[in-house]
């Protein structure tokens, strides 16, 4: 399952356990009744959820193209585009567009032939990289006289919106905020509208943010820069191994251009999700949807990915040596979300780190006290396609990695070996059904729920059938996926060092009486 979560109230568990697969039927049956899903014309899919618990109502745009969909020179975009929805429109976020089109054109020219010379392998005339960057950032200069900054914000904070937000993930882009209902329309005008006419408007400036969002998340952070070789090491061919912000040469060279391009080619109606859960009721929402979003224009859905990642063969592994924390990954290559095993790799996350009662927990934290956390996490970094089964641990004072990998290794061996009990396994469904209910707890996080599931599977009724498939995973089925998959072939090891390097140089003999005439 793909949880969200989020507090449980107690009462919860009692009726989990009561619960049985026909009243999770109905509990499905009585969603269906309620959902109406409608497919425009030009490709985009429209779903509405009717939830009239208060007079309000929250949305999400999902975009089905993340990080995952660059390619080399242009990692980063997808979370370029992320900030750019939100610098305005045509008509929002400008004194004058006709002007500013004109004004953002020439800081285009103006960027190429800088770009052109700057990168120039040979013959290079620094002058002229100079005499081109100034007329380029000249260029930006006179094109931000017409930008009002942040209007989109406020247009929607003046409306009553609230939790205006969004993120960018391997294997997709979303957007999201809640409104009252009585402002639906304009909801649907906004959103439609940053999609039918987005302005890359400041992209430089927040090209440059985004550099700043890198250097803080990343390469000033110790687990940042141990996440970021892990997963470079992990992945040889798939872009899972590019880092969602970007490559930091790329985030240098980049265009308003090349984002144009990619923003073309991805975000178009076919490739998108929009879902609406709250105070709205389908026939009268749709049609206002239909009027708005109807008029993003039909284009083809973006081609598959062509790149699979091939089968790993030998156990690798990456060691940062930092005066940090010492923090231990292990990740063994999986199939993706939509592979029948699926639901049992989601048990033996569950069994392995759901909570205080998980293995690694008890064995890692509570018995041994060797980890400071220990936790695993399923399809990291995403899940569309084949990814990885996570573990990640922090060590406690005097204790190593080595020591954490032994004791992961050890809860893994038992998983080969042992039958997973029929109470333990009974623990593990009761609480996929929890999850359930807290996906369901808030019109946000339902809404990014169904449309996490329409985009991945086709049909947003797999969040309920998965709980189903989950209630079938049998304690055979975990021996069996956890022989094939928890293999040292199939490893990839990251961990920080923060012990002293072993002095390995020899110390310098005693110095010799000079030579009768030689220098000193």
């Amino acid at each position: 399952m793909r949880p969200v979560r989020k507090n449980l109230w107690p009462a919860v568990w009692l009726l989990l356990t009561l619960a049985t697969s026909s009243l999770w039927a109905q509990d499905l049956a009585s969603f269906e009744k309620r959902i109406t899903l409608k497919k425009l014309d030009n490709g985009l899919t429209l779903i509405v959820l009717e939830r009239p618990t208060a007079p309000v109502f929250s949305y999400v745009t999902w975009v089905n193209a993340g990080s995952a969909n660059e390619v080399p020179g242009i990692t980063g975009l997808a979370h370029m585009f992320e900030h750019m929805a939100f610098k305005g429109t045509d008509k929002i976020g400008t004194t004058n567009y006709a002007a500013e089109a004109v004004a953002l054109q020439k800081v285009e020219d103006t960027y190429a032939a800088y770009d052109r010379e700057r990168r120039r392998e040979t013959g290079r005339d620094a002058a002229k990289v100079a005499e081109l960057e100034k007329a380029w950032k000249d260029a930006i200069a006179e094109a931000g006289k017409f930008v009002q900054t942040d209007e989109f914000s406020k247009v929607v904070d003046r409306a009553g919106g609230a939790g205006m937000n969004a993120f960018t993930a391997s294997d997709e882009t979303v957007f999201f905020y809640s409104m009252p209902s009585n402002r639906f329309e304009l909801w649907a005008y906004l959103e439609s509208e940053r999609f039918l006419h987005p302005v890359f408007r400041e992209f430089y400036k927040e090209r440059d943010v985004v550099t700043e969002e890198r250097r803080m998340r990343t390469e000033s952070s110790p687990v940042g820069r141990l996440l970021e070789q892990f997963l470079a090491t992990a992945f040889i061919a798939h872009p899972y191994g590019f880092p969602t912000v970007g490559w930091p040469s790329d985030l240098k060279d980049f265009s308003a251009t090349d984002a144009k391009n990619f923003f073309h080619k991805y975000y178009v109606p076919s490739n998108m999700v929009v879902v609406v859960v709250g105070d709205v009721k389908a026939a009268e929402a749709l049609p206002i949807m239909e009027k708005y979003f109807g008029r993003l224009p039909k284009a083809p859905q973006p081609e598959p990915l062509r790149t699979i990642e091939p089968k790993q063969n030998a156990e690798k592994t990456v060691v940062l040596r930092e005066t940090a924390q010492p923090i231990f990954l292990e990740g063994f290559h999986r199939p993706a979300v939509t592979d029948p095993d699926a639901e049992v790799y989601e048990v033996i996350s569950m069994l392995m780190s759901n909570g205080r009662t998980s293995r690694l927990y008890k064995s890692l934290v509570r018995d041994q006290k060797i980890a400071a956390f220990a936790q695993g996490f399923n399809g990291f970094p995403g899940e569309k396609y084949p990814s990885l089964f996570t573990f990640i641990a922090a060590t406690t004072k005097g204790h190593t990695p080595a020591e954490i990998s032994a004791a992961i290794d050890e809860e893994l061996t038992a998983l080969k070996t042992t039958d997973v009990t029929p109470e333990e396994l009974q623990s593990v469904k009761t609480r996929a059904k929890a999850q359930l209910l807290r996906q369901l707890d808030s019109n946000n996080g339902l809404a990014l729920q169904l449309a996490s599931y329409q985009t991945m599977f086709g049909d947003w009724r797999e969040l309920f059938r998965s709980v189903d498939r989950i209630d079938k995973v049998t304690a055979a089925d975990v021996k069996r996926v956890a022989n094939v998959t928890f293999i040292p072939s199939n490893r990839t090891i990251a961990y920080i060092d923060n012990s002293k390097p072993a002095q390995t140089a020899p110390k310098p003999a005693a110095e010799a009486p000079a030579a009768k005439g030689a220098a000193k």
